[in-house]
């Protein structure tokens, strides 16, 4: 009796975040452990489902870079780098598309469908190009092939899927001007289509705890301004830097709040949402906006 009644206290305790969230729009950048462990995707699958029947409006944006890179492998192609962008070339464009349209998006669709969810999938070609991108750039002007960075999302097919009570799950895979194919890098397509949609939030799925500080502690909350102190002054290094940047532009352009969450822990999606204290670093606009 009393493990029923603690469970009770915890739906009664989730009561105003679903209060607070209902009908709003959540967009999930997947990737890292929490696609290639089979118990954390099927705990994924349910988290999103369960999102959607108690009123938001889940939107999925998956990676792939490990699986894309264990399919070139097999082809006997070897991948190549530049600050950690992908080099794209025409081959490689075509086992991204592959993998990302094909294998990755399909997998997620089934899982969701398996825990009672409708999903369908997507890639930025679909609907016209709703992701229409540029290219992108390396260092010094390098080129890298077929790589693309949004420059423009016309939301309204994912807008009406949610609205129909669907989960759209998306493969980041954009278009040019021309409707050339492009390699876009999963946190940046997702946070262009959070600030597309005005989200109330963008969460970003890792293999770390969130943001740390300077003892190694876990930052529970961070503003605009902080997050630029930690980049500037060395708190923050590396592949985290990207992700708090793509955060902090969403911040800056209509997405309400962003989360760093440690896609490896069971059913972090749902204690980042749902609780105070949260599993990660949340990341908020400055007071002044």
């Amino acid at each position: 009796m009393e493990e029923l009644i603690r469970k009770a206290k915890i739906l009664v305790e989730v009561l105003p975040y679903i209060r607070a969230f209902g009908d709003k729009t959540v967009v999930v950048k997947y990737g890292g452990a929490a696609m290639e462990n089979d118990a954390l995707k099927a705990s994924f699958a349910k988290d999103v489902t369960l999102l959607r029947f108690i009123g938001l409006r889940p939107v999925i944006v998956h990676g792939g870079g490990p699986q894309i890179g264990r399919m070139l492998a097999r082809l006997g192609k070897q991948s190549e780098f530049v600050d950690g962008v992908r080099v794209t070339d025409d081959e490689t464009m075509e086992v991204v598309e592959m993998v990302l349209g094909g294998q990755i998006n399909a997998e997620i669709v089934s899982l969701i469908g398996e825990a009672g969810g409708q999903a369908i999938g997507l890639t930025g070609k679909d609907a016209g190009g709703f992701l229409r991108v540029r290219t992108l750039l390396g260092p010094g002007g390098r080129d890298l092939g077929r790589v693309g960075t949004p420059e423009s999302v016309d939301v309204s097919a994912i807008r009406t899927l949610t609205k129909d009570g669907f989960i759209p799950v998306i493969a980041p895979v954009g278009v040019d001007a021309a409707g050339a194919t492009y390699n876009v890098n999963a946190d940046t397509a997702a946070g262009a289509i959070a600030e597309a949609l005005s989200a109330e939030k963008l969460i970003l799925l890792t293999d770390v705890v969130g943001v740390l500080d300077e003892a190694k502690t876990l930052i529970a909350q961070m503003s605009e301004t902080q997050v630029r102190a930690a980049i500037a002054d060395g708190t923050v290094k590396g592949g985290m830097i990207p992700k708090l940047e793509c955060a902090v532009h969403a911040l800056e352009h209509g997405v309400t709040a962003a989360h760093v969450i440690d896609g490896r822990v069971p059913h972090a999606l749902l204690l980042e949402i749902f609780t105070d204290v949260g599993v990660g670093t949340k990341l908020v606009r400055d007071a002044a906006r």
